[in-house]
């Protein structure tokens, strides 16, 4: 792997039983070798299965990994990238009514807000209404408020370690 070496997680939030092996076919075409998920059922929807896998790669390995799980239906992940020599953390989340979102993170998981559109957002929010949902949609609330639920009942999920960067 050429460039800096960064880490991350795939969390698949729930996923129809027919697609897990697909999706694990998916995550090895990025990630290289054979990528084999711990399933299991997802006690938030009936039917459906969650997993976890923690990942090492090169820098933007988390924005192909995203791209490559994006489009099936029924299908709702986050994968996350820890910041790394010269990049950013990120984290991409998908739902299937929401489609996927992304956003810039700091050390410590939080989603970072660019200043232009920070900006952007208060020139045009002409009430505290319109601001506030700006923000939500800069911040990834409509995400997070559909994911939180599965998130939750995963939490009994190995516990992932983060690694301090830099």
């Amino acid at each position: 792997m050429a460039g800096a070496i960064t880490r991350g997680v795939l969390f698949v939030h729930s996923a129809p039983r027919a697609l897990c092996p697909h999706l694990e076919w998916a995550a090895a075409g990025v990630l290289g070798g054979d990528v084999a998920l711990d399933w299991t059922p997802q006690p938030a929807a009936r039917g459906l299965y969650r997993a976890e896998h923690s990942w090492q790669g090169a820098q933007g390995t988390g924005a192909r990994l995203a791209s490559a799980l994006r489009g099936w239906d029924h299908l709702r992940y986050e994968v996350t990238e820890e910041a790394s020599h010269g990049a950013d953390g990120a984290r991409w989340s998908h739902t299937p009514d929401l489609g996927i979102f992304h956003a810039m993170t700091d050390v410590h998981g939080n989603v970072v807000v660019p200043e232009d559109r920070v900006r952007a957002a208060m020139e045009q929010a002409h009430e505290p209404r319109a601001l506030r949902d700006a923000m939500d949609l800069a911040l990834g609330t409509a995400w997070d408020d559909e994911l939180e639920p599965f998130r939750y009942a995963g939490a009994g999920a190995p516990v992932r370690w983060l690694h301090r960067v830099g």
